[in-house]
């Protein structure tokens, strides 16, 4: 019996994800169903530093074969966002005398995706020609990012080209409860239905 490639060890998983996104179907959002080619790649959160580097690899192997990848790292771009505003080294002086709340309106403010974040991620689409665009990072700026509120201002932005995000956590989809983004698989995230579960896909 062949085991579900999301059980695989980080080796094969790479393979797996290596043969389907570049495969034509992929790329050419085949068998979608008119939804956005949205897709979440979920590992468990104790795998995150080599997942981190197995997304660099693919990113690097898939440009190799002629498959462009916009990666971005939500962690990166939003020290960027931070600094363009001038507020990066105040946010270091100071994170350990202001309360964590006050401290987490700020970030999220200033970092909000429909304002600020998508707009950012927008400008990086505009600077290179891409085939699939990785978004990483994703633990690292929580809580003040939430992965529901950058897929759904995506929407609209990034629906050309395939988007796969890489989530320490679950990715369920049911009849019943519909679909939950869980984070380090204990927080929940929100409901968001329309990414597809990367390895439930068909090469």
């Amino acid at each position: 019996m062949i085991p579900e490639p999301s059980k695989l060890a980080i080796s094969g998983r790479f393979d797996h994800l290596f043969r389907l996104i570049s495969s034509d179907r992929f790329l050419q959002k085949q068998g979608l169903g008119n939804e956005v080619p949205f897709f979440v790649c979920p590992f468990v959160p104790q795998e995150a530093v080599e997942m981190e580097r197995m997304a660099q690899q693919l990113a690097r192997k898939l440009e190799q074969n002629g498959v462009g990848v916009l990666e971005i790292d939500l962690y990166d771009l939003s020290i960027e966002l931070l600094r363009a505003r001038g507020i990066w080294e105040r946010i270091l002086e100071t994170e350990g005398t202001v309360p964590k709340a006050r401290l987490k309106e700020l970030l999220q403010g200033v970092l909000d995706p429909e304002t600020h974040l998508v707009p950012a991620i927008a400008v990086r689409m505009q600077t290179r020609p891409f085939d699939v665009m990785f978004i990483t990072g994703v633990g690292q700026v929580f809580p003040y990012i939430r992965s529901h509120n950058v897929l759904n201002n995506l929407q609209s932005t990034a629906k050309e080209q395939p988007t796969v995000m890489f989530f320490p956590g679950t990715y369920t989809q049911s009849l019943e409860s519909g679909a939950s983004l869980d984070l380090f698989g204990r927080l929940h995230d929100d409901n968001y239905y329309r990414a597809f579960n990367i390895y439930h896909i068909g090469i």
